[in-house]
């Protein structure tokens, strides 16, 4: 998996924060043990701060990072549905069809690779918009086509 960078990452909170309000993110990470109080941040980007330091930009497999995957999780499958899974998944297995060892990107497959981004990024984005579609895309690529999809971000301005 990719490593998000820090502004990613906060990108990512925001979206979250955006979708459940701060208090009610913070709690939900008090539940799921990502946190262990619900005294802290008030904002959004302040929350993003604390949470980066303790997951490692998701990098570090503790409580928090596997708290924020579960409720990114979620909230993307909300937005796509389980059809919209299916069609997802077919896209995602020619994907990865075009990496090679150590999840490189096969050479004779660049083109096709870059084809599959593309449609995969606008199945997606169509049920959750463009950055949540991004960001998403960003979590569970491999560093080799997280590379491809920085330098093609979204269209759409980052939320906050």
């Amino acid at each position: 998996m990719a490593t998000l960078t820090q502004d990613e990452f906060v990108q990512l909170v925001r979206v979250l924060s955006a979708d459940l309000g701060v208090q009610r993110l913070r709690d939900k990470m008090v539940a799921m043990r990502g946190l262990i109080t619900r005294r802290g941040a008030g904002t959004a980007d302040a929350l993003a701060g604390q949470l980066y330091q303790l997951t490692g930009g998701l990098r570090r497999q503790v409580p928090a990072t596997i708290a924020l995957h579960g409720l990114w999780a979620e909230r993307i499958q909300h937005g796509i549905g389980e059809e919209g899974e299916k069609a997802l998944e077919t896209v995602a297995e020619q994907i990865n069809a075009c990496l090679g060892d150590h999840d490189s990107v096969l050479a004779e497959k660049e083109g096709e690779l870059d084809g599959l981004l593309q449609q995969y990024r606008e199945q997606l984005a169509a049920a959750v918009g463009a950055e949540r579609a991004y960001l998403d895309m960003l979590i569970k690529a491999v560093p080799a086509v997280a590379s491809k999809l920085r330098a093609a971000p979204p269209a759409d301005p980052p939320a906050g």
